[in-house]
């Protein structure tokens, strides 16, 4: 797996840290838990259930001291996720999701739910003005 890397640009590398001065090209030559800096959410961006389970996972990748507890959450958070979503596509991108952790492969899952992000924004959109819709409705009668 060969990384490119602007110069300043962190990657997260089996829980360590690494910035590069320049511009560079990294060849990971065995297997290794990764993820670039482009990926990383931060705590108070995690305002949904996918972000939340996002989060979970990233925290696995990251951090190998607490990934088996992060793991825990994030499949407690999945199966949470299933029981009030109706959304077929939502639905079908958790199983692919569950998939990949299940086969430690954090990154792929983090990137098939981050594509799930803009149809859980519809929905909670679509949900939010139905909502506006309905209270003025009652405050018009």
């Amino acid at each position: 797996m060969r990384l490119h890397l602007k110069a300043g640009e962190k990657v997260f590398i089996n829980g360590a840290v690494l910035s590069f001065e320049q511009k560079t090209s990294v060849n990971l030559l065995n297997d290794a838990s990764f993820l670039l800096e482009a990926y990383v959410m931060q705590p108070e961006d995690t305002t949904t259930p996918l972000r939340q389970l996002y989060f979970y996972i990233q925290t696995a990748l990251i951090d190998p001291k607490t990934e088996l507890d992060s793991l825990q959450r994030a499949l407690l958070m999945l199966a949470s996720i299933r029981k009030v979503v109706e959304n077929d596509d939502i639905l079908t991108g958790l199983e692919e999701v569950e998939g990949k952790i299940k086969k430690r492969r954090y990154f792929d899952a983090i990137r098939a739910l981050k594509k799930l992000f803009e149809i859980e924004l519809a929905i909670w959109s679509d949900n939010q003005n139905m909502g506006e819709g309905e209270a003025a409705s009652a405050s018009a009668a």
